[in-house]
């Protein structure tokens, strides 16, 4: 397939579509748990690693790129393309195997770092089109992502299924993705790396600037994915203290809402940053996803529409700001580094959120979810510190054209 769509959109339109078909190999682990668990017996352990196996392998494949400088050194699309090639063959052997053998969690394991090379690398490709509206493009991205992880939520709410289906269809996605990415065009900003350098990665620290983005990123990161992964249980156990009818089902359409409402947030999210400024986004979107951690914890058992109200603005703002600190890292990284320090961010991100899952319910047993939420809070209230020191500093001019 050598024939390529030209013009910004359609390349954008493309990587849109083959990113989010790819990363449909991650998202199917949450849907498979509840769809194994009405067949078969699974253990707490077995059903955490299904989905974790793919994270824990995402940090060691996003720590192998970073170091070897691949996003930067390598044809991008080439290596999206093998990757996403090799993610969809890993999900598609899972069909063929019991739901939790060994093979599973290894497979589950090559899957995730599969993914390294095709979610950082689609936002170094998105940068390649940016003029004046990265933060835009890259919410593009996250936005549609967001939407993916809310799918499993919708899935369980509604769909039965047989769990060898749903890893067919997402090796199908991943497959055509694999094929399709050969349709994107790279845009004018792209620039290549000469050769590996394995002290690059520590850039993303040593530089102030760079360092500053990516605490915020990570403040960001502490909360995102417990938010996710434990609000569902969160709102099933609200509701059944008040003793409402279907409680579990209404939690997981609620939990599906929430999340899907990060889509928009973070498109808008996107249109806000380029116009108004990196920090000036990313601080209050942080701000207010800090309010509605806090205040969540206090509403366990309280009325449901009261509930359902902040669960939403919480998941509006809780991703808000996720594409700007990608954005922010690109704009402040040399143009032929952008791919290790996107890599890297994502590193240290995805890595501090295996911790933060699993934090919560050992608070949440120890103390409730005042004090379990009130923890997730502490990383956006540290991510706005980080983010209102980089704005004082020189270099933030360099990001959404000056508007710091």
């Amino acid at each position: 397939m050598n024939a390529a769509v030209p013009g910004k959109r359609g390349a954008m339109a493309v990587l849109l579509l083959c990113q989010v078909g790819t990363m449909t190999v991650w998202f199917s682990s949450a849907s498979v748990v509840a769809l194994v668990k009405q067949s078969q017996a699974l253990t707490p352990l077995q059903a955490a690693l299904l989905t974790s196996s793919v994270q824990i392998g995402f940090v060691l494949g996003t720590l192998t790129s970073a170091l070897l400088q691949l996003a930067d050194r390598l044809d991008p699309k080439r290596l999206f393309m093998s990757c996403a090639l090799t993610a969809a063959v890993a999900t598609a052997a899972l069909a063929l195997l019991e739901p939790v053998s060994p093979l599973v969690f290894a497979l589950r394991l090559l899957t995730g770092a599969c993914i390294a090379g095709v979610y950082p690398v689609g936002m170094r490709l998105a940068a390649t089109w940016a003029k004046g509206d990265l933060g835009l493009l890259v919410g593009f991205l996250v936005g549609a992502l967001t939407l993916g992880s809310a799918s499993p939520h919708a899935l369980a709410a509604w769909v039965q299924a047989d769990w060898r289906v749903v890893y067919g269809v997402a090796a199908g996605c991943a497959a055509l993705s694999a094929l399709g990415i050969n349709l994107f065009t790279v845009g004018p900003n792209h620039a290549r790396a000469a050769s590996v350098h394995f002290g690059q990665m520590l850039e993303a620290w040593k530089r102030p600037a760079l360092r500053l983005a990516n605490l915020g990123y990570l403040g960001h990161m502490w909360e995102l994915y417990a938010m996710w992964a434990w609000l569902a249980v969160f709102l099933a156990a609200s509701f059944e203290a008040v003793g409402m009818a279907d409680a579990k089902h209404f939690a997981a359409l609620l939990t599906f809402a929430a999340i899907a409402a990060g889509a928009p947030g973070a498109w808008l999210g996107g249109v806000l940053a380029d116009r108004y400024g990196r920090t000036a986004l990313t601080t209050g979107a942080m701000a207010v996803s800090a309010g509605c951690a806090l205040l969540m914890g206090w509403l366990f058992a309280a009325p449901p529409w009261l509930v359902a109200v902040v669960a939403l603005v919480w998941g509006v703002s809780v991703i808000a700001d996720s594409a700007q600190f990608s954005a922010s890292i690109a704009e402040l990284s040399e143009p032929q580094n952008v791919g290790t320090m996107l890599t890297a961010q994502t590193c240290a991100g995805f890595l501090l959120t295996l911790v933060s899952i699993h934090l919560v319910p050992e608070l949440v047993a120890w103390a409730g979810w005042k004090v379990a939420f009130g923890v997730l809070a502490l990383g956006p209230m540290a991510g706005c510190v980080a983010m209102l020191r980089l704005r004082q500093r020189p270099e933030s001019l360099r990001m959404a054209g000056g508007k710091r």
